[in-house]
């Protein structure tokens, strides 16, 4: 039963996002609200002798020693139910798009437990999303966990964006978009998007920017999440989330660990790292009324996918697509390295045989010209057999049939976006994979949808 006794202290210490408040009698309990000055904080933990130690939601510029504190013993909710689709939302539920607060009948504790055992299940099905180098390598799993690794300036927003702007438009179920520690610039742009696209009214959005306190950044996830399991359990609706970035709600984590006292773990990360992941994460789960599907952009720290955030994450999905710098490099966008992307659905019995067989095929093409490369470098092409001039000849194609026009950067590309089924995917794959020489060369399979396009294109 929630406690309702409102409880008056004092600030006693502050370090950055972190203040410590003094209570006589009894202390808050950890995770309960409390107030200063119109500042929001959390109990993060219990010091003894009556002090609390808070993480600040909010700037804590003007706080002083000696404020007084009031503490109601509730913990922080957030309004869930119809009246916030189609609106702009902070960690507390508050409007960010200038209109009135959503007028909801219910609001709801952000932090839950994760649905049980017995009332999960699993579903073998794949979610298409029209992008060629995805769904062919590395298949979403509807009512499961996908990521989109990378390191800075791979293209992981614009991947997120397109995926958003192809599956939101056919997805019956609600959308719920949560930006972590991310630019306002792109938080901008995705509102007008999404807007423009008409998908808004069966979306809500949710921020905690880059420019906000270390703990709006940590707990943003914990109140889209809430949001997301009224819709999945109450409505008995198909949630899609998407989080961009997972990462710094781990990077957040560590900046409030580091503020409380705690001592750091390996790589500096917090030692919690492990447990305040898995806290969030598990809550994403398909139950019997319903799937929560999530795509998770991952920053990678430079590069290194040992990074204990980076390892922590894999561990949780079930399809990993990796964005490679070396393929942005070259222009090979969107930027999806095909040999280190995974996903459990690209079995036979999920996706069928000839599915699996033609990735496995496009997988072992690549490889093997991947081991060639250096030989390339070295003493040309001409030096290869003619078996292996084939296989450069293949992959070269294959490599840039797997590109692909976005249409959320259609506009700043000068090109139109293209949708492809995951049928017309295959068709293409089996026909660059079964030939040994080919009449158009490398540059004309770059940037277009399905080999159709190609005949087109070759007759223009």
């Amino acid at each position: 039963m929630t406690e309702t006794t409102t409880q008056e202290g004092t600030v006693t210490a502050i370090r950055g996002g972190v203040v410590d408040v003094a209570f006589e009698g009894k202390s808050p309990r950890i995770q309960s609200s409390l107030d200063v000055g119109g500042i929001a904080m959390e109990v993060a933990s219990l010091v003894g002798g009556g002090v609390v130690r808070c993480i600040a939601l909010g700037s804590v510029r003007g706080l002083g020693l000696g404020a007084k504190v009031t503490a109601t013993g509730a913990g922080i909710e957030v309004p869930v139910g119809e009246s916030v689709l189609g609106r702009m939302l902070n960690v507390f539920g508050e409007p960010l798009d200038g209109l009135p607060a959503p007028a909801a009948s219910e609001r709801r504790a952000i932090h839950q437990p994760p649905p049980p055992l017995a009332d999960r299940v699993l579903r073998a099905e794949v979610l298409e999303t029209g992008i060629k180098a995805i769904d062919l390598l590395s298949p979403i799993e509807r009512g499961g966990k996908t990521g989109l690794f990378g390191g800075a300036g791979v293209g992981k927003t614009v991947l997120l964006s397109e995926l958003i702007h192809n599956t939101v438009e056919h997805h019956h179920g609600v959308s719920l978009f949560c930006g972590i520690g991310e630019r306002s610039r792109e938080a901008e742009e995705l509102w007008r998007e999404m807007g423009e696209a008409g998908v808004r009214d069966q979306m809500v959005m949710l921020f905690g920017q880059m420019n906000e306190a270390p703990g709006v950044r940590f707990l943003v996830g914990a109140s889209a999440l809430t949001m997301a399991e009224y819709f999945r359990d109450d409505r008995e609706q198909d949630v899609l989330l998407l989080i961009d970035n997972i990462f710094r709600f781990v990077q957040a984590g560590s900046e409030v660990s580091g503020l409380l006292g705690r001592m750091p773990s390996r790589v500096g990360y917090q030692p919690t790292l492990a447990t305040e992941l898995a806290s969030l994460e598990e809550r994403i789960a398909s139950t019997r009324k319903g799937s929560i599907t999530s795509i998770q952009a991952v920053y990678v720290p430079a590069d290194d996918f040992t990074d204990p955030a980076a390892a922590h994450i894999f561990s949780h999905l079930s399809a990993s697509v990796v964005l490679s710098r070396k393929r942005a490099s070259e222009g090979l966008y969107p930027a999806v390295d095909p040999l280190a992307s995974t996903s459990v659905m690209l079995t036979p019995a999920v996706v069928g045989q000839r599915h699996y067989d033609i990735a496995r095929a496009v997988r072992r093409t690549l490889a093997e010209y991947e081991d060639l490369r250096d030989i390339i470098a070295m003493l040309g092409i001409e030096e290869l057999s003619a078996h292996d001039r084939a296989v450069v000849a293949r992959a070269r194609r294959l490599e840039r049939f797997l590109t692909q026009p976005f249409f959320t950067v259609g506009a700043a590309a000068g090109t139109t976006g293209k949708l492809v089924p995951i049928a017309e995917t295959l068709d293409g794959c089996e026909a660059i994979l079964s030939q040994t020489t080919f009449d158009l060369p490398e540059s004309a399979y770059y940037m277009i949808g399905s080999l159709p396009d190609l005949k087109q294109e070759d007759a223009a």
